[in-house]
């Protein structure tokens, strides 16, 4: 028994046998789409079109940092949070800052005061 696979224009429905997969970019963002003769040539006439304005133009970047989700704010040690070593720091006069990353010395040294705190791997 054999299967027919028919290819389908995602435009317009279009099912003649020129329909393919075609590859496009957009502003470094790849693309793929089933279009037949026709339609591929009128997106190729648009990023044509398109294309010196992507040239001229710069890319906008988001204000700010993402903010991070709880499991990404977590300690580096297994059993103790960012907030457990940065109190000890505080109790012992080492400096770390009350926000942000937590400079690597000072995990080195709040693992030396706890030999249960183990890296997270």
């Amino acid at each position: 028994m054999a299967t027919k696979v028919i290819t389908v224009d995602d435009v317009d429905g279009y099912e003649g046998t020129d329909v393919a997969k075609r590859d496009f970019e957009v502003g470094g963002t790849k693309y793929t789409i089933d279009l037949g003769d026709g339609n591929f040539k009128k997106l190729q006439d648009l990023l044509d079109a398109l294309a010196p304005y992507v040239e001229k133009a710069s890319e906008v970047k988001q204000a700010g940092r993402a903010r991070k989700s709880a499991a990404d704010t977590g300690s580096r040690l297994q059993g103790y949070t960012n907030t457990d070593v940065r109190a000890w720091a505080d109790q012992e006069g080492v400096e770390v800052s009350a926000r942000g990353k937590i400079a690597d010395d000072v995990y080195e040294k709040f693992i030396v005061a706890h030999p249960d705190a183990k890296p997270e791997d």
